[in-house]
């Protein structure tokens, strides 16, 4: 991927705040440093808007959350879970995301999904055709769409450093090997050798 990212060029950020939450849980055990996930992305160019969607739970515990986010001059949008009967909740932000980033698009030069989910490629497509917009990733590679790291224009794989992007983590255990060309064959090969 050639991407040109210089001083002048205006930036949006898009924070899928429960797919971040969910890989770094998952892989790290660990929560999300979004300060640097912010800076990194944004990578000293012209902020114009950062936002990040979160899903309130059911307890409300998230006022420390919502006031670390603001300190770090990002906007939260917040939606309730929903809960149906029997049951099953759901939660997510995916179409107000899109519908943000596309609202603002003509006012950027760069949109920064910060989310590894695929289910992003037709706006990276929309964004890309329709505004001529740069359209970047940050996200954990391991639990990204390996169609939507293609698809965009760059990609920050947040696995690469795990460090910088989780809080408290100390790192250590088992580290996962580099592959060539997002190899998903590879991938699949040595995670069910050790799985074994």
């Amino acid at each position: 991927m050639s991407v040109i990212k210089h001083k002048d060029q205006r930036v949006g950020i898009f924070i899928d705040t429960q797919n971040l939450y969910h890989s770094a849980k998952n892989l790290y055990k660990s929560k999300v440093n979004f300060g640097n996930v912010v800076k990194d992305a944004l990578a000293n160019r012209v902020l114009i808007r950062s936002i990040a969607y979160v899903i309130t739970t059911e307890a409300g515990d998230e006022t420390n959350f919502f006031e670390a986010l603001e300190k770090l001059g990002i906007e939260a949008k917040t939606k309730d879970l929903q809960i149906f009967y029997g049951g099953a909740k759901k939660a997510d932000w995916d179409t107000g995301m899109a519908i943000d980033a596309i609202k603002m698009a003509h006012k950027l030069d760069a949109v920064i999904l910060a989310t590894g989910d695929g289910d992003f490629i037709p706006l990276v497509d929309y964004l890309r055709n329709s505004f001529g917009t740069q359209v970047e990733v940050i996200s954990f590679g391991r639990s990204s769409s390996s169609k939507l790291r293609e698809c965009v224009d760059d990609f920050i794989d947040m696995d690469e450093d795990p460090k910088r992007y989780l809080i408290g983590y100390r790192g250590g255990g088992y580290r996962f090997p580099k592959f060539s060309n997002n190899d998903e064959k590879e991938k699949n090969s040595h995670n069910q050798k050790n799985k074994k």
